[in-house]
């Protein structure tokens, strides 16, 4: 008995100890992620590209978001996190040698938009491997999960803000490809790593997972998924392509100026998200845990902003002011709201099923990037009709919109419902 206590002891030691190496590396793809983002939006837009064809490079990005995250949850319970996680750092060091490596004829919008389909599918192989991961060793302790939910959440977006200024820094100071070389160094360090230092699996493949379990029979699941459509499209509706767009050509910002408030943006995100628990409970879901009631108290909360945003640049405010802080408020709400989320997700899922509904969950979420990086591009180029400020507002009234439907949605959510806490057997990922 005693033996077999032990060799439980040391398989959660294990696990634990790969989950920290899938978040490093994660951590290595995210940061790599945002820099990529903002080297090609501030360098095709330095060459005159409008502002949809900008949000167009994009495309193939979020739409590759969307098959992957459809078919990463089963390749992640079929074959083990450890495979998509080396999957997806091999597919992103792939992306940046495409570009970094190309002869600049071949850097035209086709071929830029096939890099970054492989850019988009690396992020949520490697996105899906860390999410499922926490789900495996957060145990049984009360609201571990939740606090270590939020606290990947958190780091990976204040990584990711980091990401965004490296991007513009580096295209100011060494250039496009240069810079892209350096990220793909990184990258094949990370990937290096990670299969050195990783033992075992996490987690144990289920060579018996069937293709139609990827579609969740979760009512909870579904509801939250169409519920992270909206959500995220709410956001992305103004911060993938208008917001960069508005600081450059209607402030007059120079890119690194734009890509470092962008990156404050998402670093304060971060912190607000990695200390959501302690938030929240004080402020919203009392001594509970979040449930359905809490997203939707949030998400009504969330419309507020982009609306005033619009009201106030509409009024004729000082436009820099009201879009910096107006932004900035607006990001430490939405933080909560996903926060919250991705708390949920995994407490509406059983352990057997966590990298399925994880990835169905992050579909959802990539799908609601899809039409927000789409219509951020189109609205702003038909906003500018209107004035220089027309095109950010257009962006504003469908994020508010965007926020509304999340907001009714959510109101579909179970309440009062108790998270699924228990512990998770060693051998879930297999059942």
């Amino acid at each position: 008995m005693a033996t077999e206590s032990g060799r439980v002891a040391d398989q959660i030691s294990a696990d634990r100890r790969n989950y920290i190496l899938v978040t490093l590396a994660y951590w290595a793809d995210t940061l790599t992620d945002g820099a990529i983002r903002m080297l090609v939006l501030f360098s095709f837009y330095q060459l005159g590209y409008s502002a949809f064809t900008v949000a167009s490079l994009f495309l193939f990005y979020e739409i590759f978001g969307v098959v992957t995250n459809l078919f990463g949850g089963y390749l992640g319970t079929r074959f083990g996190l450890k495979t998509t996680l080396f999957l997806g750092l091999g597919t992103q060091l792939i992306a940046l040698s495409l570009l970094a490596f190309a002869p600049p004829s071949l850097l035209v919008v086709p071929y830029v938009m096939l890099a970054q389909a492989l850019s988009g599918i690396a992020k949520d192989l490697t996105k899906m491997s860390s999410k499922s991961a926490v789900k495996l060793v957060a145990g049984a302790q009360a609201g571990q999960l939740y606090r270590w939910v939020s606290l990947l959440t958190g780091s990976k977006n204040a990584i990711k803000g980091v990401g965004f200024f490296l991007g513009a820094l580096l295209l100011t100071l060494v250039g496009f490809q240069l810079a892209l070389r350096i990220l793909a160094g990184l990258v094949l360090t990370a990937l290096i790593l990670a299969m050195v230092l990783i033992r075992g699996d996490l987690g144990v493949a289920n060579k018996k997972a069937k293709f139609r379990q990827i579609f969740s029979q979760n009512r909870a699941v579904n509801m939250l998924a169409a519920a992270r459509i909206f959500l995220f499209g709410a956001r992305d509706v103004w911060f993938v392509v208008g917001l960069p767009v508005f600081f450059v050509s209607v402030l007059g910002w120079n890119f690194w100026m734009a890509g470092g408030f962008m990156a404050t943006w998402t670093i304060g995100y971060g912190i607000v998200q990695a200390s959501t628990p302690g938030l929240i409970r004080r402020r919203v879901a009392g001594a509970h845990e979040p449930d359905g009631h809490t997203a939707t108290v949030l998400a009504f909360g969330l419309a507020a902003f982009p609306a005033g945003i619009a009201l106030a640049l509409s009024a004729g405010l000082t436009p820099a002011l009201v879009v910096v802080v107006g932004l900035l408020a607006f990001g430490a709400v939405f933080a909560l709201n996903s926060a919250v989320h991705s708390y949920l997700i995994l407490a509406y899922t059983d352990g057997d099923k966590v990298a399925m509904n994880v990835g169905f969950y992050y579909m959802a979420n990539a799908l609601g990037r899809l039409v927000g990086t789409v219509l951020s591009g189109l609205l702003y180029q038909i906003g500018l009709q209107a004035g220089p400020n027309g095109g950010l507002l257009a962006c504003l009234w469908a994020s508010a919109a965007f926020v509304l439907v999340a907001a009714a949605l959510s109101r579909l959510l179970p309440t009062n419902t108790a998270p699924r806490t228990r512990e998770i057997a060693l051998t879930d990922m297999g059942e």
